[in-house]
């Protein structure tokens, strides 16, 4: 729904059972000043704002932008007031409702610790929950433990642009989680070769097979769009933990599950048959180059 140009939208952002990991991640953002400048923002956790939080409290304002983050706990409450009742207070006006997180999107983290209980606005892992399917077509997605700061940053000038925002079955916007994590990874070659990193922190090697890696399989712009636009988890050797999916956490996040030393879980779209039989052919190469340290480190004496 277009956004008024007149005056600037306003911006309120609430918070369900969260660690504060996504308002941290969206401190990161390079441009936050300049895209914040362009809101008339109402309440944003650790931001001096126009409301104070107890004002929030008494609904009676209303937002045009709405972001939530944390897992939704009906029976949660922020000064004596459900946390239910304030979601579905601003959510009745808003024109987009932004779920900040893998917590707000899917139930994430706490949903573990009261499954019974806990959820994202729109789905508890990927099967869909009724608490605001009258707000289906206003919810956006944004995934993450915690969210790429610019992955906010996008969402927030494609409103601001009156822009449409393409979303996926999980109500993902497509320019961010069209892609995997995989793509882009500076290790790929590694992988095509099934060259395995045998530990963390390594310059060289695949951290998918031994390490666990996620990447294949998490369908994320994290080596597209850096983080502080340097790195990302497989750059400076750490597997990616597929924080972005609904089925995230798992248990053994360091730990490829194998059948028989074949890997449980394979790389998205790819037929399993056809994955054993190019990773078969693979292994029985030996590529040098690959098998050798990019910078050997010489002690000197």
């Amino acid at each position: 729904m277009p956004l008024k140009q007149e005056t600037k939208p306003k911006l309120l952002w609430l918070q369900g059972v969260t660690c504060n990991g996504n308002t941290h991640s969206f401190l990161n953002l390079s441009s936050i000043e300049i895209l914040l400048e362009q809101f008339e923002l109402l309440y944003l956790p650790a931001f001096a704002t126009q409301y104070s939080y107890e004002e929030i409290l008494t609904c009676k304002l209303s937002c045009d932008v709405l972001i939530f983050e944390g897992t939704y706990d009906p029976l949660l409450e922020r000064g004596g007031v459900l946390v239910d009742k304030l979601l579905q207070h601003y959510a009745k006006d808003a024109k987009y409702i932004i779920a900040a997180g893998t917590c707000a999107s899917f139930g994430g983290m706490f949903e573990e610790v009261h499954p019974e209980r806990n959820s994202g606005l729109l789905f508890k892992k990927a099967k869909s929950v009724t608490h605001f399917e009258k707000y289906k077509g206003k919810i956006i997605n944004l995934s993450g433990c915690p969210i790429h700061p610019e992955w906010m940053g996008y969402t927030l000038e494609m409103i601001l642009q009156n822009k449409e925002i393409l979303l996926d079955e999980l109500h993902r916007p497509k320019e961010l989680y069209g892609y995997l994590s995989h793509h882009g990874c500076t290790r790929n070659e590694y992988f095509e070769w099934k060259v395995d990193a045998k530990n963390f922190g390594t310059k060289e090697g695949c951290l998918f097979y031994e390490q666990g890696c996620r990447a294949p399989m998490t369908h994320a712009s994290c080596n597209k769009i850096l983080w502080n636009e340097v790195s990302s988890k497989t750059r400076i050797g750490t597997p990616c933990f597929g924080c972005t999916e609904s089925d995230f956490p798992r248990k053994n996040l360091f730990t490829t599950k194998t059948n028989m030393s074949i890997p449980q879980d394979i790389p998205v779209g790819v037929p399993k048959r056809s994955y054993l039989t190019m990773a078969g052919i693979a292994k029985t190469f030996h590529i040098k180059r690959l098998e050798d340290k990019l910078i050997d480190y010489k002690t000197t004496h």
